[in-house]
C-alpha cells in the first residue's frame, strides 16, 4: 500500500491510499494501530509529509562511494546524528536557505527513509524488518558550513534548520518492498541528475541499522531513520555546488516515487 497524509477540502488532516490510477481512497485508523481501507474517493487539497516523526535518526557516511568522495574510510560502526522534528517539510513546499543564522553552503542528499511501525529494542538483523511500517523518500538537507566548520564538531546545527528534512510523497509498506537494499535512488537538481546509485552500496544495510540503533535503545513507532546518501552531493563536486534561491530538487527512489521541493531564501 502507498499511504499518503493530506489535507482534504475541509482542511482536515487525513490518511489515504494512493491507487495505481492516481485516485486516493480514504483510510480509517492510524499508521500504528492499523488502517481500514474504504471505498471513499477523497480529494487531496494539499499533500503533507506522510508521517510526523517522533524522532529522526540520521546515518552518515553509509555509502562506500560517498565515503570516498568525502576522503574518508567507511566507518566501523554506523555514524549517528539526529535531526529535530521542526526540520520536517512537506512535498512541494520550499526548502529555506537560512539567512538569519546564515549559511552559504546548503547541500542536498537523497536518502531512503525507514519508518518504524512497532516499538523495538535489542532486535537482531534477522527480524529487524518485522518492525518496519514502510519506506519513503527523504532529503537530508545539510548546511555544510555549520555542519563542519561552525558546529563545534557536532553535526546537529547544520542538519536541523527548519525545512531541512523533506519527506514523501508516500509511505510504501513493506509488502511492496521486500528488500530495501536493492532500490535505485537519485537526486535531480534543476532537471539534471546529480546523484544516481543503488541502496546496495550501503555500508550498513537497513537490518543492520535497525539492529544497531535499537541496541539498548527503544525505537518508538514513528521513528524515522534516514539511511545515508550516495556519492554526488554538492560538497563533493568541483567546484562545490550549493543550493540557491530558485533551485528545484527532486529525490526519486524506485518503487516509492518522487519528492520535489523548490529552494527559497528564508526571508
Amino acid at each position: 500500500m502507498k499511504i499518503i497524509r493530506f489535507q482534504d477540502e475541509q482542511n482536515k488532516i487525513r490518511y489515504g491510499s494512493q491507487q495505481a490510477d492516481g485516485a486516493v481512497l480514504g483510510l480509517h485508523g492510524s499508521p500504528f494501530a492499523g488502517f481500514q481501507l474504504t471505498r471513499e474517493r477523497v480529494v487531496v487539497r494539499k499533500l503533507l509529509a506522510p508521517i510526523m516523526p517522533v524522532s529522526i535518526l540520521g546515518i552518515g557516511l553509509n555509502y562506500h562511494y560517498h565515503a570516498k568522495e568525502c576522503g574518508m574510510q567507511a566507518p566501523e560502526f554506523p555514524v549517528l546524528f539526529m535531526k529535530a522534528i521542526n526540520a520536517v517539510q512537506n512535498p512541494e513546499d520550499p526548502i529555506l536557505i537560512p539567512t538569519h543564522l546564515q549559511s552559504r553552503e546548503v547541500d542536498y542528499e537523497c536518502e531512503l527513509a525507514v519508518i518504524i511501525g512497532k516499538t523495538c529494542k535489542n532486535v537482531s538483523r534477522t527480524n529487524a524488518l518485522d518492525y518496519v511500517l514502510g519506506y519513503t523518500c527523504a532529503n537530508d538537507v545539510s548546511a555544510r558550513d555549520w555542519q563542519i566548520q561552525k558546529g563545534g564538531s557536532q553535526w546537529c546545527r547544520g542538519k536541523t534548520f527548519d525545512t531541512f528534512a523533506p519527506l514523501g510523497p508516500s509511505i510504501v509498506t513493506t509488502d511492496e518492498i521486500s528488500n530495501p537494499n536493492e532500490l535505485q535512488i537519485k537526486t535531480i537538481l534543476n532537471d539534471e541528475v546529480v546523484q544516481d546509485w543503488n541502496t546496495q552500496d550501503m555500508v550498513f544495510d537497513v537490518p543492520a541499522l535497525i539492529e544497531f540503533l535499537s541496541g539498548s535503545t527503544t525505537l518508538l513507532p514513528g521513528t524515522v531513520i534516514m539511511t545515508g546518501t550516495p556519492h554526488g552531493v554538492g560538497m563533493g563536486q568541483n567546484p562545490p555546488r550549493w543550493l540557491k534561491h530558485g533551485d528545484k530538487v527532486t529525490i526519486e527512489i524506485e518503487k516509492i516515487g518522487r519528492l520535489t521541493n523548490c529552494v527559497l531564501d528564508e526571508d
